[in-house]
């Protein structure tokens, strides 16, 4: 058999659904281990390409071998390394550079609408499309917004609404984008610095979906990760917390460079807005970190009362709170502060927009 017979490829989108159903599957990562490090697919193997050759006996002979880099010819040249030992793999397109734009959904029903959970996988970032009847809003919608569009066609849904949490520091928000795209309104949170024309937000406005569903602005007053960071809350079911609360953590306090009045304001947050909530209630946030697992057809999301227990920061007095998250904020977000000029409308999308996305977010406290 030849050595092209032994090598395939593998688009990104293919390989999501194998992460948690192929046990065969083994990932090599031929990258140096740093930039491993910094980020990953969860689950690879790092074995940096110099030391390929030597450690062909590492790798199972009957296991479902990808290869990744972080854009692809890396990857060529390890599959090469595999071919020359009879080994078959796959070399996954555009490695890592594509892994940030790859997205799938995971769709349920919540107080009465359906919730609609669009995931940028390389990125950990969370969206969602919320619609009962024939409207629907859309949260923390990412630049590619056309996903969007799509979604809302394949429910028969008109877009509205379009909402951010908070000013993003991580990645580009598409929220200008769509509503320019999908003619909705834009409600932001006057709080964070736009400079740019939208419907100012303010606690206890409703959106109606559909008669008796309600999507309200549950605390448009939730300080601590940005000043304009606000919850929207779906019923007595759902509340979209943005990066308030993550199921592994809580939202960073330091990129403003006021870390401790700002995790005052956090540590408020969290306690006034968001634990008086019943326990059912499910948290949907704006990101994940590496150690949250993330399977085809289970939402990111976890009901209140599983985070009273588990999330330590939670149980903390104000001033051990405070003290933990000063101590615990670590890198900021490659480009934050491009990202956050960009997004509040003072500086433009350019041709280096993809490329400042490119790692994963940091906006947990870690």
């Amino acid at each position: 058999m030849a050595s092209s017979e032994l090598i395939s490829t593998m688009s990104t989108t293919d390989l999501v659904p194998l992460l948690d159903s192929d046990e065969s599957l083994y990932m090599i990562d031929v990258r140096e281990p740093d930039e491993v490090t910094e980020w990953q697919i969860p689950g690879v193997h790092n074995i940096p390409l110099a030391s390929l050759e030597s450690r062909i006996g590492e790798l199972p002979r009957d296991g479902h071998l990808v290869v990744i880099c972080a854009a692809g010819t890396r990857a060529e040249q390890g599959a090469q390394i595999l071919a020359s030992h009879r080994i078959p793999s796959s070399v996954l397109a555009g490695g890592m550079r594509s892994w940030a734009s790859t997205y799938d959904v995971v769709t349920g029903g919540f107080g009465g609408a359906t919730v609609v959970q669009v995931r940028r996988r390389g990125k950990g970032c969370l969206s969602y499309v919320i619609g009962s009847g024939t409207t629907c809003v859309v949260i923390d919608p990412s630049l590619e917004v056309e996903r969007y569009g799509q979604i809302a066609a394949e429910h028969r849904w008109t877009i509205t609404h379009v909402l951010d949490t908070h000013l993003h520091a991580d990645h580009i928000s598409g929220a200008r984008e769509l509503v320019a795209t999908s003619g909705a309104a834009l409600w932001l949170n006057p709080s964070d610095p736009f400079a740019f024309d939208f419907e100012p937000l303010a606690d206890g406005r409703i959106i109606d979906l559909a008669p008796g569903v309600q999507l309200s602005v549950s605390a448009v007053s939730v300080p601590g990760h940005t000043e304009g960071s606000t919850m929207y809350q779906l019923g007595d079911s759902a509340i979209f917390t943005g990066d308030t609360l993550f199921l592994e953590s809580v939202g960073r306090p330091d990129l403003a460079d006021q870390a401790e009045p700002f995790a005052h304001n956090l540590y408020r947050s969290l306690h006034e807005r968001i634990l008086p909530l019943r326990d059912e209630i499910m948290v949907f946030p704006a990101h994940y970190g590496p150690g949250v697992p993330v399977r085809s057809g289970q939402f990111v999301a976890s009901p209140l009362g599983s985070l009273r227990t588990s999330l330590k920061a939670l149980t903390l007095s104000e001033g051990d709170f405070v003290a933990w998250a000063i101590a615990n904020v670590k890198d900021r977000p490659p480009n934050y502060q491009r990202m956050v000029l960009i997004n509040a409308g003072r500086a433009r999308v350019d041709a280096e927009a993809a490329e400042m996305e490119l790692g994963p977010n940091r906006c947990a406290i870690a």
